[in-house]
């Protein structure tokens, strides 16, 4: 794995997301059932965690299971869920090492008792790294965000801490499970689906998008590598000319 800067550093991007699609695909391509393939996904995660360390990017969010995600079948659900504990048993003590600061985005209080301490645990043992930011999101939506974002700043003009007119850009960012981190710069889906599907709606204002053939599992350091390429590459003008 060459940690060599596959574009200037000038061009890296401060904040990538990434939706990481196809591990069931994958795995029925191979033959096997859905569960490898999200084992899978977990393995094919690591490097990615190290080259943005390395590359000098400075917050990666992940969209690990979504709202939406409840609706798959049990047993799927409960191999996911488990994979998060596992995934932290495991990494914690090399990710702490390296300063990596772990945050939750989503809300924590809907997903199970061990899942919900073992992130908990994560977020207080990495809080103070100044490292990469790895943010994971765990029972996330998009639009469930906005409207708690929306929800805490009503109650703050209700108990008379601020008015409507105090809100802005920056106080309703403010509110986000993203507070303090930049917005996305490029946003990665695998496997060629082509769309957000709920996820950091906001903060995705002025991403720029790269969809990747690559089913999960497959994104290698060199698929991510050339996705920064492309991002490189595009001509980012924010609403000017």
């Amino acid at each position: 794995m060459s940690m060599e800067l596959p574009i200037p550093a000038a061009l890296m991007p401060r904040h990538v997301a990434i939706i990481m699609d196809g591990n069931g695909r994958w795995a029925k391509a191979h033959g096997m059932p859905r569960a490898w393939g999200h084992r899978q996904g977990v393995v094919a995660l690591e490097p990615i965690i190290s080259l943005c360390g390395a590359w000098g990017i400075e917050a990666l969010t992940l969209f690990a299971f979504s709202t939406e995600n409840w609706a798959r079948p049990k047993d799927e659900v409960a191999q996911l869920m488990g994979l998060i504990v596992e995934f932290f048993n495991k990494k914690i003590d090399e990710l702490d090492q390296k300063g990596v600061c772990i945050r939750m985005l989503g809300d924590l209080a809907g997903v199970p008792q061990v899942q919900r301490e073992t992130a908990r645990q994560a977020m207080e043992r990495t809080k103070n790294n100044a490292g990469l930011k790895l943010n994971i999101a765990l029972n996330y939506g998009g639009r469930q965000e906005i409207v708690r974002a929306a929800q805490r700043l009503a109650a703050k003009c209700a108990s008379g801490e601020m008015t409507p007119e105090d809100i802005g850009e920056t106080a309703f960012e403010g509110e986000l499970y993203t507070s303090g981190l930049p917005m996305v710069d490029l946003l990665i889906r695998t496997s060629g689906e082509e769309r957000l599907s709920n996820f950091l709606l906001y903060q995705c204002a002025y991403a720029e998008f790269v969809f990747v053939k690559e089913n999960w599992p497959d994104f290698s350091p060199a698929v991510f590598a050339a996705a920064l390429d492309a991002y490189a590459r595009r001509d980012r003008r924010f609403g000017k000319v």
